[in-house]
């Protein structure tokens, strides 16, 4: 996934799952979508305390004051690695070198985050990001297909490479490139 509003509203949503299912965000989705200008980053970015009194009486969302907040928040920091990289599927894909890390776990053993989601769990919490916690990040990084963890046997696994057909497997728990300067 490559466009910056699309991983705008997967950051939104992976961050209003914690602690709920991920069901229950599923159904609200659309309703996410009506309340945050379909994910509109500049937009969003420009809700006020007004705009944000008024999500915590929509039924359509999850009304937690600190997660509509984030959101808002998470808008103008998001604009900020946009003006920062040019856009934020830039900065996103330079912590994975640009090409998505397979792993090809066994089944019961995907892990719930790894150095790639802490490093970029870090930034982003050091960019003003809220409700981007390791294991939350992981996610989004499996959502939006930086990191693929189809188990063995899964339809979607990629097949193993074989050893001298040209390449390797990225793995996920490589170091992280450093962020651009």
């Amino acid at each position: 996934m490559h466009d910056d509003r699309r991983l705008f509203e997967m950051l939104t949503l992976e961050g209003a799952q914690a602690g709920l299912s991920w069901a229950t965000i599923l159904r609200k989705r659309a309703g996410y979508r009506r309340a945050f200008a379909n994910f509109e980053v500049r937009r969003v970015a420009h809700f006020d305390a007004r705009r944000r009194a008024a999500l915590l009486r929509d039924s359509a969302i999850v009304r937690n004051r600190l997660k509509i907040d984030s959101t808002v928040s998470n808008a103008q920091a998001f604009l900020a690695v946009q003006r920062e990289f040019g856009s934020f599927d830039r900065y996103l894909w330079s912590f994975a070198g640009g090409r998505p890390h397979i792993n090809r776990p066994r089944r019961g053993s995907v892990p719930a985050r790894t150095a790639l989601s802490d490093a970029l769990s870090r930034d982003l919490v050091g960019r003003g990001f809220r409700f981007v916690g390791s294991t939350i990040v992981y996610a989004f990084l499996q959502a939006v297909g930086v990191v693929n963890d189809h188990t063995r046997g899964c339809f979607l696994c990629p097949p193993a490479r074989r050893r001298g057909s040209g390449g390797r497997l990225r793995r996920s728990s490589a170091a992280p490139r450093a962020r651009p300067q």
